[in-house]
């Protein structure tokens, strides 16, 4: 999914390894969520969204952003809002309206879905109606990561630092590629007035491995690896 930042732990053994992923976090400038009994999280990251009822008593199918979607299945409290879009379709008169909150009773894997019974949602009527609905969980509510674990979003927007203190860039996304993920660092401005305009803005390359990556700090936001700043000249 192109647009979807995700976040997805990562493991720090010889080879940093993928084991799990939630979503992205919610974008700057959204509308308000609706009232709801609780107050929408400042630190809400999207994690999925509903494809629709699964059954006949309620219960919803979501697609995770995860191969392992830890946070879904983890999280007591879903947080909702519409599907994204230009020209978004109206509700029918008689349609209830979207929640911003959904407790989860129950939560499993069913194939490569998540499968879930919720409070408020007694037939499949009720659960169809949040069909195209993206779900969000809060960041501190995910579980906790194992020591040399991270979440993506934890570690994008992280400033990037190789051994001699040369500042790379942050890092604006991930990249997988098999057996390894990939920072995608942006690169400083000044680097970027060199490189010139181009059609993409200018990134740097840095597998996630030990062999590379020394350190990740992500009470600081910084990532210190061993790459030459060669790239930036």
């Amino acid at each position: 999914r192109g647009a979807a930042w995700a976040s997805r732990t990562l493991r720090r053994p010889e080879r940093r390894a993928v084991v799990g992923r939630t979503g992205r976090p919610a974008a700057a400038g959204m509308p308000p969520p609706q009232p709801s009994p609780a107050a929408w999280p400042k630190d809400a990251v999207e994690v999925g969204r509903i494809a629709g009822a699964w059954g006949v008593q309620g219960a919803i199918r979501v697609h995770p952003f995860a191969a392992d979607p830890q946070a879904l299945l983890g999280c007591p409290s879903w947080w909702l809002r519409p599907p994204e879009g230009p020209a978004p379709q109206p509700l029918p008169p008689a349609a209830a309206p979207l929640p911003s909150q959904l407790r989860v009773r129950q939560a499993r894997m069913h194939g490569d879905a998540v499968v879930a019974r919720c409070e408020g949602l007694s037939d499949r009527d009720a659960a169809q109606a949040l069909k195209g609905a993206r779900v969000f969980v809060a960041r501190s509510s995910f579980p906790a990561a194992a020591p040399d674990e991270y979440y993506w979003v934890d570690l994008i927007g992280a400033e990037v630092v190789n051994r001699q203190g040369v500042v790379l860039g942050t890092v604006s996304g991930l990249l997988e590629t098999g057996p390894q993920c990939v920072l995608c660092v942006a690169l400083p401005p000044a680097a970027r007035d060199v490189a010139g305009p181009g059609p993409n803005p200018p990134e740097t390359l840095i597998p996630f491995v030990s062999a590379y990556v020394d350190s990740v700090d992500t009470a600081a936001r910084v990532i210190r690896v061993d790459w030459e700043a060669d790239a930036l000249s």
